[in-house]
């Protein structure tokens, strides 16, 4: 596999995971009865209404919202865990199983699958510099070290790994948004959201080149929990589809560098 074309495929990865986390904590109400006033006569029946009262409607993100919580809410996450698989056509092209943190911006990753001949790639980065181990590309084991500004599919890499830049350009990208159903996932109530962006102005204010190939909108499907985190994020574009799950949100995670060892030129 050539080094532009590698790369090119591992960008796709943290373009992906910067749509992992987003929410925020939900403010709980309360309700104290006040305490009547005693009186020395007897008080006289009151009727009142024994139906049963309506539950409040559940208040669901909409347009004007949907943005400023993922915003607000991403400053709040300092690492989570995602598995996707990524297809074409309805074949398996990769799945990768990886974990980020926001602060220092870093991440680790493994794929596999047929974009990598059927092996494992593995991808570390550390704010700027990323270490690639791709078959074909390094000896089984070793990491190509890489800085950004290479090219710029490598900056895309590293960028990518700052979801704000995703959640930010929904701010002038989204078209539309609308909540689909609230479903059980993984033992969970999830909301369902239909997350609708102009394409070319989304990957614009990501910083990416726009193809001139791809259609004017792409609809992402996003499952919230109570706490608007993202628990599962699907999309197709143009015969690609995707489907992550995200998990152990704020968990410790350690994230290092190969040694210098495991290194090659």
């Amino acid at each position: 596999m050539k080094f532009r074309a590698a790369v090119a495929t591992a960008a796709a990865v943290p373009l992906a995971l910067g749509l992992a986390a987003c929410g925020g904590e939900p403010k709980a109400t309360g309700y104290k009865p006040t305490t009547p006033a005693t009186t020395t006569a007897a008080p006289k029946p009151v009727a009142t209404n024994t139906a049963p009262a309506k539950p409040a409607p559940v208040a669901h993100l909409n347009r004007v919202t949907f943005v400023p919580a993922m915003t607000s809410a991403v400053s709040k996450q300092k690492a989570w865990h995602t598995v996707g698989t990524v297809t074409a056509n309805g074949s398996t092209l990769m799945t990768m199983d990886g974990v980020q943190t926001t602060n220092p911006v870093a991440m680790s990753m493994e794929m596999s699958g047929a974009a990598f001949q059927g092996k494992t790639a593995k991808i570390v980065v550390i704010g700027k510099t990323a270490y690639l181990s791709i078959p074909g590309l390094t000896p089984a084991g070793k990491y190509k070290k890489v800085a950004s500004g290479l090219n710029d599919q490598l900056t895309e890499l590293i960028e990518g790994g700052d979801p704000t830049k995703i959640y930010k350009s929904f701010d002038k990208s989204m078209v539309d948004l609308k909540f689909v159903r609230t479903e059980t996932i993984g033992g969970q109530q999830l909301d369902r959201y239909a997350v609708t962006v102009n394409t070319a102005k989304a990957l614009a204010l990501q910083g990416k080149k726009v193809p001139a190939q791809l259609p004017k909108t792409l609809t992402y499907s996003m499952w919230l929990d109570k706490a608007h985190l993202v628990r599962r994020m699907t999309f197709d574009l143009s015969g690609v589809s995707m489907v992550m799950n995200m998990t152990d949100y704020n968990k410790p995670v350690n994230i290092t560098a190969p040694p210098a060892s495991r290194i090659v030129k």
